[in-house]
């Protein structure tokens, strides 16, 4: 049975301490926002699997009770930093399974200011960490300092694509430019303001190569999904609404991942690769088919990894494929036209929504001064450390 999004919602994504919000009022706005954009009542609603990494237990009935108290079953679902897709996942399992014809898929994450620690991807005690593998491999490679966890793997995985491929930091710190010029146009950015390749260079460090431009920041946010069934959209007559979930794929870490002693699988490029080739096959679509891409730019050099991993280049070509302007409006594919969560920002448990929210509005020319012109097919890709990746296809049903 297919599945089809057909209501997506979301809020602005804030620094920090912003707004005063707790998680569920950010689900209530996002909610009542696809609720509202699918024409689908809270009671028409049959499951809810709600992502987020930094709350309690239970915590997804505390957000979604906001909406109804209708008995729904709630799932409360924490994959790192891809648990917004994860739940997105769920919820099109449940009715490609033909268990539901109305699911509501959810993600939100209030966090704190300052840069990830244990939590979420970060190294915290290297004995109990849920990462630990990883960062071992980044250790023992590349030894362990003072900056960042999370930016100090992806920055040795920066220096280790430098090395061998003779990739510079002007085409690092592009990646940034690029992001931060898209989310000019996003209403939903947290930043919203462009800066150059020279001012991205000269930006902070927070670990070599990588300045605070090509960072993704904390953030609080929500993000909300209607999936619903084919005989649902047609029941329904929302048709001209739907967007089809043509494929999607999880993978996780197999010794791929950690057997070349490399920062660079160690972050998820097998994983990525992995993936794609699962989505690629099962929709007979490839690179060449797709308009536009929402990827998991946590830090610039992730952006370039996952060109490769995504076939758009070959290895080691990626940073020449960004600086020739491919993958921006008027290029081969427009990657990242929210911003990515460089510039859009990036709170957990809901950026694999919003990365969905954001290709579904372009798939039905919502997007604005953003559009991507004529996009018919979309690809998501979000991943989190520890590891998951979730790639996500999508076509204008």
């Amino acid at each position: 049975m297919k599945a089809y999004i057909v209501g997506v919602g979301m809020t602005r994504f804030e620094k920090p301490e912003t707004r005063d919000w707790q998680y569920w009022d950010m689900v209530r706005e996002a909610g009542t926002a696809a609720l509202t954009d699918a024409g689908v009542r809270y009671d028409q609603v049959e499951q809810v699997p709600v992502g987020y990494c930094f709350q309690a237990s239970t915590a997804g009935q505390r957000a979604v009770y906001e909406l109804g108290l209708t008995g729904v079953p709630v799932y409360n679902v924490n994959n790192n930093c891809a648990t917004g897709s994860t739940a997105l996942m769920l919820a099109r399992q449940f009715v490609e399974g033909g268990g539901s014809d109305c699911v509501l898929a959810v993600g939100f994450e209030k966090m704190s200011r300052g840069s990830l620690g244990a939590g979420a991807g970060g190294a915290g005690d290297f004995a109990t960490s849920p990462v630990a593998r990883h960062y071992g491999i980044m250790a023992a490679a590349h030894g362990f300092e003072a900056s960042p966890p999370t930016a100090q793997i992806f920055g040795n995985a920066a220096r280790e694509h430098m090395e061998r491929y003779g990739t510079t930091p002007e085409q690092l710190a592009a990646v940034g430019a690029k992001n931060h010029r898209h989310s000019v146009h996003n209403p939903y950015a947290q930043f919203q303001d462009p800066y150059t390749v020279e001012e991205i260079l000269a930006a902070r460090t927070v670990h070599r190569p990588l300045t605070k431009l090509q960072c993704s920041p904390t953030s609080d946010g929500a993000a909300a999904a209607v999936v619903v069934s084919e005989r649902f959209v047609e029941r329904h007559g929302l048709g001209e609404r739907a967007v089809e979930i043509v494929a999607q794929a999880m993978t996780t870490d197999t010794e791929t991942s950690f057997a070349s002693g490399s920062c660079i699988d160690a972050v998820g490029a097998p994983m990525t690769r992995a993936a794609a080739r699962q989505v690629y096959t099962a929709s007979g679509l490839g690179p060449d088919d797709l308009d536009v891409i929402e990827l998991h730019d946590c830090f610039s050099v992730n952006e370039l990894l996952t060109y490769e991993a995504l076939g758009l280049c070959g290895e080691g070509e990626s940073g020449e494929l960004v600086e020739s302007g491919a993958t921006t409006y008027g290029g081969r594919w427009v990657v990242n036209p929210s911003g990515g969560l460089i510039s859009k920002g990036h709170p957990l448990g809901a950026t694999g929504i919003a990365q969905a929210a954001e290709l579904t509005w372009h798939l039905r020319d919502e997007a604005g001064a953003r559009q991507v012109p004529g996009a018919r097919t979309a690809l998501a890709h979000n991943i989190g450390l520890g590891g998951a990746a979730v790639l996500t296809l999508l076509r204008r049903g």
